[in-house]
């Protein structure tokens, strides 16, 4: 297909720019026809300098008085400065980040079309980071001077250092001119008409070459009927795609295992604790899928400590009976082997075999470990990504659990999903609440369960924000828990010091907290950067309270249960999201001991991270602090979408356009895909194989 050719053969491109386009996720001209522009500039009136007002965007043309490096502040940063003059007055444009030779592109005398928001500084009207043309000889009458209101919209595109945006529009024009005629419609017409949708032609169009009619505030807001198109289709395609997975999961020859209730009160039996609403009621929705010939695919969500793990358990047990077995995944050796620990007892209990495998167990324990798993000696199996070795074959593969799913990237938990002769049943775990907007866009074809309890017995976080005046206080507190035989967990969000960020670091400060509480109490460093091996004898000594104070990076986040650690002290929590705060805090709380997270802030922390902050303090439900997560910085970034292996939008942005992904997974469930030929094409080429895997 032409649309699919590579944008260097574009006029005007060539291989160099085609480099920097990739930069920007555009390979082929159907991508750069999907490069909407992120705002757009009023050309049709041309202000005054001495008109501007400061808060408004504006548009000016001018001469460029004098131009060149300035510094500022007492750090001498430097910036770039043009001084622009009409026959009014003047204007300093200036720009703080800038490319390597920008001195080069102005010289005193060029004529400069300018827009961009009006502030001031010492009351000198001046433009921060404007858009800026050089009116070349002639160029002035691209301004259509001859009109009353002097000009024309203009787009302003997402772009890379090397490109500019007279570059970005001149490559639009030059494959609209040339390729705009095979664009088709992939929507089905029975789907446009219903929604008085506009042909993707025309959208396309109107957003990169707006007509002087156009409404600019809605342009900008991306409120148009031209955006609404896009976004439906993006958000449509995106749903009917996950209906084709679901469709043919749902169609396939699953097992159907015969679910016998006494073997879960048994099993229940021999835990020191009852299960919660929330797990029983998502223990019967499972029994509802597995007793089923159709494969369950079925995502399990709720805050950490929430007891998905025993969920699962009761359904691996039910396979287990049934002469089946599972393969249980989690992300880090230390994890994956704290499951097999914890309920390996109970499992043998019941007449289940078990075992344990990780990348560390080679030669001959491995070889026999492969064997009893190829035999179907070994039941149940936990594991990391070991699990998915070539030399890992399974007997009869009923179920497949995989804990923490969005740390494994989609080619992953595929491997393992095949590695059964008959299609095993799913279920996949996580402890980041996802909110609903997100579950609809990204897990359409999975059915969802949450855990929305906690067990009986445990006492709330108590959460608590310190300065870092308060640090004496800090310590005088953690003397007092330690003292009791607790232990405490202190995070840090750099490894070392950084000479741009100016924040305290794990390694600085396990110095500092060794001079502190030692040698009356052990203090160990973890971060990333450690092997695995290292990693995981410090945990492990954690764990057997050999240390007192953990001090480490965010690699916890995932980490073991130790219920006797009650203190979770985040350094500099202003620079976590509220999620990774949220699963954090979560490492504390896990025994029946009162337990403490404190926050520490820098003295001047900003009014925004302070509000954000107190989201944390102020509420324990992951489900609130997801949804303000999710506010703050997105799916992309909340979800870690090219990890999972689903697209990013280009227009749509499931916050905003949340009741138009309501519209478009509503349509798309009902719809038959394969009777849509042009449909399933476009899904296919814009997302490959990759949103048809069977996992998600």
């Amino acid at each position: 297909m032409p649309l699919f050719d590579n944008v260097q053969y574009i006029k005007s491109v060539g291989p160099k720019v085609a480099r920097l386009l990739k930069r920007l996720d555009i390979e082929t001209v159907s991508d750069l026809f999907y490069h909407i522009p992120a705002r757009y500039i009023d050309r049709r009136s041309i202000s005054q300098i001495k008109d501007l007002v400061v808060d408004t965007s504006a548009v000016v043309i001018g001469e460029v008085f004098t131009c060149g490096f300035a510094w500022l502040g007492r750090k001498r940063h430097k910036i770039f400065e043009i001084i622009l003059k009409d026959e009014t007055g003047s204007i300093s444009l200036k720009w703080f980040n800038f490319y390597p030779g920008i001195e080069q592109r102005f010289k005193k005398g060029d004529r400069l079309l300018v827009a961009g928001v009006v502030s001031e500084f010492r009351d000198t009207k001046q433009f921060i980071h404007p858009e800026v043309d050089i009116l070349e000889s002639g160029a002035e009458e691209e301004l259509d001077t001859t009109s009353d209101v002097g000009g024309r919209i203009i787009p302003v595109y997402p772009l890379t250092q090397g490109l500019t945006q007279r570059q970005m529009r001149k490559i639009l024009r030059n494959a609209w001119d040339r390729y705009s005629g095979e664009i088709e419609e992939e929507l089905p017409d029975e789907v446009t008409k219903k929604l008085g949708l506009v042909k993707k032609i025309d959208a396309l169009a109107s957003l990169h070459f707006p007509e002087s009619s156009a409404d600019i505030e809605l342009l900008n807001l991306k409120k148009t009927e031209a955006h609404k198109r896009l976004i439906f289709e993006e958000f449509f395609l995106l749903e009917a795609a996950l209906h084709m997975r679901r469709q043919i999961t749902k169609s396939a020859s699953g097992i159907a295992f015969n679910w016998r209730d006494e073997l879960t009160q048994r099993f229940i039996s021999l835990l020191n604790f009852e299960l919660t609403t929330a797990q029983k009621r998502v223990v019967e929705e499972i029994k509802g899928d597995m007793t089923k010939s159709i494969p369950m695919q079925r995502l399990i969500q709720g805050d950490v400590g929430s007891g998905k793990t025993v969920v699962a358990a009761i359904a691996s047990i039910q396979v287990a009976n049934n002469g089946y077995q599972v393969a249980i995944m989690a992300p880090t050796e230390i994890l994956a082997e704290q499951h097999f620990k914890n309920l390996s007892p109970h499992l043998e209990k019941m007449g289940i075999s078990s075992t344990f495998l990780s990348s560390s167990i080679k030669g001959h324990e491995r070889d026999k470990i492969y064997e009893a798993i190829k035999s179907g000696e070994t039941k149940c199996i936990f594991g990391t990504h070991a699990l998915i070795q070539e030399g890992v074959r399974f007997k009869r593969l009923g179920l497949v659990v995989i804990d923490e799913q969005h740390r494994f990237g989609v080619e992953q938990k595929t491997m393992l999903y095949q590695k059964g002769e008959e299609l095993p049943d799913l279920i996949v775990m996580t402890a980041t609440p996802i909110p609903r907007t997100l579950a609809m866009a990204f897990y359409g074809d999975l059915d969802i369960s949450k855990i929305d309890e906690m067990p009986r017995g445990r006492l709330p976080i108590i959460t608590k924000i310190y300065y870092e005046s308060q640090r004496e206080r800090l310590y005088a507190g953690m003397r007092k828990e330690l003292e009791k035989g607790h232990q405490m967990y202190v995070v840090y969000p750099l490894i070392e010091e950084s000479e741009k960020i100016d924040m305290k670091n794990a390694t600085e400060m396990y110095q500092v907290l060794k001079g502190v509480f030692a040698p009356r109490f052990n203090v160990a460093l973890l971060h990333g950067r450690m092997k695995g091996e290292e990693k995981e004898a410090i945990m492990a000594a954690f764990k057997a309270a050999e240390i007192q104070i953990l001090v480490a990076t965010s690699v916890v986040e995932v980490g073991i249960d130790v219920p006797n650690a009650t203190v979770m002290i985040i350094e500099h929590a202003e620079r976590f999201g509220l999620s990774q705060l949220h699963q954090l805090r979560g490492r504390v709380g896990r025994g029946n001991l009162q337990s403490y997270c404190i926050l520490m802030a820098p003295n001047r922390a900003s009014e925004e991270a302070m509000r954000r902050l107190k989201i944390i303090a102020e509420t324990t439900d992951g489900f609130k602090i997801a949804e303000e997560d999710l506010k703050i910085r997105g799916p992309g970034e909340f979800l870690g979408t090219r990890q999972s292996g689903l697209p990013e939008f280009k227009v749509a942005d499931i916050l905003r356009d949340a009741d138009i992904l309501e519209v478009a997974k509503d349509m798309a469930f009902k719809l038959d895909v394969d009777k849509y030929p042009a449909l399933k094409k476009e899904i296919e080429s814009r997302w490959g194989d990759k949103i048809l895997l069977s996992l998600g």
